[in-house]
Order: structure tokens, then sequence, then C-alpha cells
């Protein structure tokens, strides 16, 4: 049954929405995290800490940690394989121009698959740069993520590509919420406005406050 769900259009759509809100529900957690450095570095760094030790004793030391890895890495697989399964289906239902011309979609829409392959791009990087430190500039701090953090937007690279990876995934929630909410069947005629509405309230929130990290740095706040 499972084999059967998966294998059809609407099973990969509905795939898609639910691992696409678990990784939204993350964000909001990592954003909210994020912005603990405005509390200075001690602040931040007991922060980093507690994601260690969350559900100790029952919990060994960092396996909540790893289970939310876990989790979010499965999220990203079948959001990812998902997605490109349906756009090489739609290719293929589709091979030929329409003759008429389609309704022009949002910016968000068409950009929707290239805002995909920039996020998971900006993932590989973020976790050689932050997690292990295999690409980090600076020198790595193991145990010091304050510090990290405040290395990596010294840079003017570290800045741009951040910024704009957080630009793609604005557009993408932006897009991306509505369209779970039609896939799960939330949507209909007289709620597709506020759903609209919570999707740019979100999708401007979660952009704003990723980028306010950086912009701290840039602007001496954070340093």
């Amino acid at each position: 049954m499972a084999r059967t769900v998966w294998r059809s259009t609407v099973g990969k759509k509905a795939v898609m929405a639910v691992s696409g809100l678990i990784m939204l529900l993350y964000l909001i957690a990592h954003m909210i995290g994020n912005l603990k450095i405005y509390f200075g570095a001690g602040e931040f760094n007991h922060y980093a800490h507690w994601l260690r030790t969350v559900g100790e004793p029952f919990m060994h030391y960092e396996w909540t940690l790893w289970l939310i890895r876990v989790v979010l890495v499965v999220a990203v697989v079948a959001h990812a394989v998902s997605a490109y399964q349906l756009s090489r289906r739609d290719i293929r239902a589709r091979p030929a121009k329409y003759v008429h011309a389609r309704p022009r979609a949002s910016y968000a829409t068409r950009t929707m698959r290239w805002g995909g392959i920039i996020l998971g791009l900006f993932i590989v990087w973020h976790i050689l740069d932050l997690t292990t430190g295999t690409v980090h500039s600076g020198g790595f701090q193991a145990g010091h993520p304050y510090q990290n953090v405040v290395d990596t937007f010294s840079t003017w690279y570290g800045d741009v590509i951040y910024i704009v990876a957080m630009l793609a995934l604005g557009l993408h929630i932006r897009h991306g919420f509505w369209s779970a909410a039609q896939t799960l069947g939330v949507g209909s005629r007289a709620r597709d406005r506020a759903l609209k509405t919570v999707a740019d309230v979100l999708a401007v929130l979660l952009t704003a406050g990723f980028i306010a990290v950086p912009v701290g740095v840039m602007t001496g706040v954070v340093s």
C-alpha cells in the first residue's frame, strides 16, 4: 500500500507537503535560536550546549540532537526526491510546449526548482562551515559557536552565500506553504486568502530573522 501511494502523483505531493512542514517547524525553531546571538556569546554558546543535553538523563548526551538530525535528513531527502520525480513526470506528460501561452505564474512559483537547488547546495556548505568546520574561515573553534558565526559573517562571501540562500528560502516558503495546504486538503476558496497571508508572513519573518544574524555582524552589533 505504501509503495502504491508513493508511486502516485498525489502520494508524492503528500510526501512533499508533510516533509516541507517538518522542515518549516525546524526553521522557525532554528531562527529563534539564531537570534539569541544578539544576547551575547555566553547566552548563544549556552544555548548551543543545551541543544546537546536536551532529554538528559533519559537521553544520552547529543542523542536528542542526533534524532532531530536524522528526522531532518529523512525530510530533506524525501522532499528532494519527490520534487525531482514530480518534475520529471510533469516533463514527460507535456514534452512539447503549449500552443497557447499559460497564465504567468508568480516569481516564487517559477523559481521553486532553482530555489530548491540553491537551498540544497547551501545546506551542504552550511554544515561544512559551522558544524564540521571543514570550509570555515578564521579557524574553527569546536564548542564556540558564537565566534564561529562571527568569523563566517566577517567575510564577504559568507554574507553573500547566506543572504542569497535566505532569499531563496523565503520564496520557497511563500509558495510551498500554500501548496502544502492545498495538497493536504486544508485549502478552500474561503481559506485561500488567509493561507496566502500566512505564507507571506512566514516567508518575510523567517527571511528577515535569518538575515538579521549576518547583518548584526556586518554592522558591528554582534562582534
